[in-house]
């Protein structure tokens, strides 16, 4: 009988448990961007899904993301982790993206590279307001249903508010 591996976080290598209130994040390399999703166990254990505990991590996460390309954290001792695809001169290594369609996207962040970069020389907390919106999201999705159902009607309102 093969052992299930228990999920652990990208970030810290703390082991999950039934219950806790994780977050998936998903990369597209070719689109830069990136995909925040609800815990789903049969994806958590799929090459290119990164796990994080909690909403910090999942900021450290994106913040590493937007500065370096790349959800590849190198201070990860994390299990889940699939092996480096080899490459050879003149090659590409193959990724392929994982297949996230029937998972609930918290949050998804599509960036210009040049313009981030540019940003971050300029002015390093200028990103800070996308990381503040992120965090917001991912409270509300920490709260449970209720909280997103609220955060919905509000903004309806709001937006009719407006009109």
């Amino acid at each position: 009988m093969q052992k299930i591996p228990i999920p652990v976080c990208t970030v810290c290598g703390e082991e999950r448990t039934a219950g806790q209130i994780w977050f998936l994040l998903a990369e597209s390399p070719w689109e830069d961007k990136l995909r925040i999703l609800q815990w789903q166990d049969r994806l958590a254990s799929r090459d290119g899904i990164h796990r994080a505990c909690s909403a910090a991590h999942v900021q450290e996460l994106v913040t590493h993301w937007m500065t370096m390309g790349t959800l590849d954290y190198p201070f990860a001792n994390a299990g889940f982790r699939p092996a480096a695809p080899e490459r050879t001169a003149g090659s590409f290594a193959v990724f392929e993206e994982p297949d996230t369609q029937d998972v609930r996207q918290v949050g998804e962040l599509a960036v210009h590279r040049e313009s981030v970069s540019r940003a971050l020389e300029e002015n390093p907390d200028s990103l800070q307001i996308i990381l503040d919106e992120l965090s917001d999201a991912l409270e509300r999705e920490s709260a449970g249903s209720m909280a997103r159902f609220e955060s919905a009607s509000r903004l309806t309102s709001g937006w009719l508010r407006q009109m």
